[in-house]
């Protein structure tokens, strides 16, 4: 195994999904005991460009693509994983994740996201404020939560 400080970051890409009041959808990992919430994040497939993977997760991940595209991040955002963590996700490759960020306005009804997918992820979803965001992730994720507030922040608003 790669000794941790050596490990690359794996490529991924991040759905921020406001909708039309100017929440976030936040969604509860099947996977992860923890009451911690996150918005929906995967991997980059080879071949794919991060919007085009951002428009795959979505569907994957909440079963919807009844979006608008409003932003994208400036620049790639990263964060490492707790040592331990690290052996365990992706048979210990990476350290954590370098992602692109896209901010999309929901064009749907609530009806439409779907967590329930072929390869389910979540247990719960709901819409929370912006602001709130830091809060509710894992610790190792919340700096980069907080950067993801400062960046889109102006798109917390109703629209």
């Amino acid at each position: 195994m790669i000794p941790y400080e050596k490990r690359p970051y794996r490529p991924g890409v991040g759905i921020m999904l406001l909708n039309r009041q100017g929440g976030v959808l936040v969604a509860q990992r099947l996977d992860m005991p923890s009451a911690a919430w996150q918005m929906p994040q995967g991997g980059i497939d080879k071949g794919e460009t991060p919007l085009t993977a951002a428009w795959r997760e979505m569907r994957e991940e909440i079963g919807t693509g009844k979006a608008r595209l409003e932003a994208e991040s400036r620049g790639w955002h990263t964060y490492d994983l707790p040592r331990d963590l690290a052996d365990q996700i992706w048979k210990g490759q990476y350290r954590g994740q370098r992602q692109k960020w896209f901010a999309f306005r929901f064009q749907g009804e609530d009806r439409d996201i779907d967590i329930l997918t072929e390869q389910p992820e979540f247990s719960a979803w709901k819409w929370a404020e912006m602001r709130e965001l830091p809060d509710l992730i894992v610790p190792f994720k919340r700096r980069l939560y907080e950067e993801l507030v400062a960046e889109f922040g102006h798109l917390a608003r109703a629209a």
